[in-house]
């Protein structure tokens, strides 16, 4: 599909990430927002309350039957997005979601099996792909400056921020789990910025350690897989950081890789680069590139159009796959 623009209709509002993309497509000149659906009254009364959302519909399948539209925008919470992408593509229309996808390995298989079937895109809001820091360290890691890569250690830690929470996260069955809500992110970013594939869970744990308030929400979270060329990889991604500090912490998306010939340490949000070469005894500060790569948004462009792009529909069906296995493994 090559056109100028395309028709967007959201919805589910219930978690404040989707607001990015409304903005975002709202100013794009390939990009038309004609619809705006939110089905929890609650919410619905809110938003029109608070003036950010034009209402248009309390019914996802009203919508679907009566607004013509090529795209389905997804922010609902995170159990129910599965079902409102399937809804999505078996009414023929492409999908862009928050991350995660959706909180299950069946309802992701089916909407693989749709994409393909109906030639159809999904795209997912991994904004982490915009990182320049994160683009540095995969300019240096292709050009081998760091060797085989043999292991990688991140931490992606939140704050809970329990007082703005949506209330949903700790009902039961509508969350789904921390490491696929907030691992999404890394399982997509951490293939791509080594060139090396997921191949394996290791292990995974989940568990109630900081807030106590609800038995269905179990805040801490920590992995471990392999990369199919033997690299191990650690993660925590807990909501562990504390709400005063924000995310103002260093514990935020932060990235330490080791190679056969030196090692690198940085954030997402890094304007440098410390770097560890072997044969050098001084660390290097180096500065993140100036471009930086394609974002989520003109990624899902490009596989709208037919044209090559790294996180296509097969990417981000992949990296939401790898990251229901681990939490799977969590229990």
């Amino acid at each position: 599909m090559n056109k100028k623009s395309y028709q967007v209709a959201f919805v589910g509002f219930r978690h404040g990430h989707i607001q990015s993309l409304l903005t975002q497509m709202q100013a794009a000149p390939d990009f038309e927002v004609v619809a705006c659906c939110e089905e929890d009254a609650a919410t619905r009364q809110e938003l029109v309350a608070a003036g950010k959302v034009a209402i248009t519909h309390a019914s996802f399948d009203k919508l679907l039957e009566s607004v013509p539209c090529e795209v389905i925008a997804i922010g609902d919470y995170f159990a129910k997005r599965g079902s409102l992408a399937l809804r999505a593509l078996r009414a023929g229309r492409h999908v862009i979601a928050d991350k995660p996808l959706c909180t299950d390995l069946g309802e992701l298989d089916e909407i693989r099996r749709l994409a393909q079937a109906g030639g159809l895109r999904v795209g997912c809001m991994l904004d982490l792909r915009a990182s320049r820091a994160i683009a540095t360290v995969r300019s240096l890691i292709r050009d081998g400056r760091l060797g085989k890569i043999t292991q990688v250690l991140f931490t992606g830690q939140h704050p809970l921020n329990r007082a703005t929470r949506p209330a949903w996260y700790f009902e039961p069955g509508m969350h789904g789990g921390t490491i696929n809500d907030i691992a999404s992110h890394a399982l997509d970013i951490i293939p791509w910025m080594t060139g090396s594939a997921f191949a394996r869970v290791t292990a995974a744990r989940e568990w109630q350690a900081f807030d106590v308030r609800s038995d269905s929400f179990r805040d801490a979270a920590q992995m471990m897989f392999e990369l199919e060329n033997g690299c191990g990889v650690m993660g925590d991604v807990s909501y562990s950081a504390p709400s005063s500090v924000g995310y103002a912490h260093p514990c935020y998306w932060r990235f330490t890789i080791w190679g056969t010939k030196g090692m690198v340490e940085f954030k997402a949000s890094s304007t440098t680069i410390d770097a560890y070469f072997d044969g050098s005894a001084e660390v290097q500060h180096l500065p993140v590139v100036d471009v930086p790569p394609q974002n989520y948004l003109d990624a899902f462009r490009d596989d709208l159009r037919g044209a090559a792009t790294e996180l296509d529909t097969a990417c981000v069906l992949e990296g939401a796959r790898n990251v229901l296995l681990l939490q799977q493994a969590a229990g």
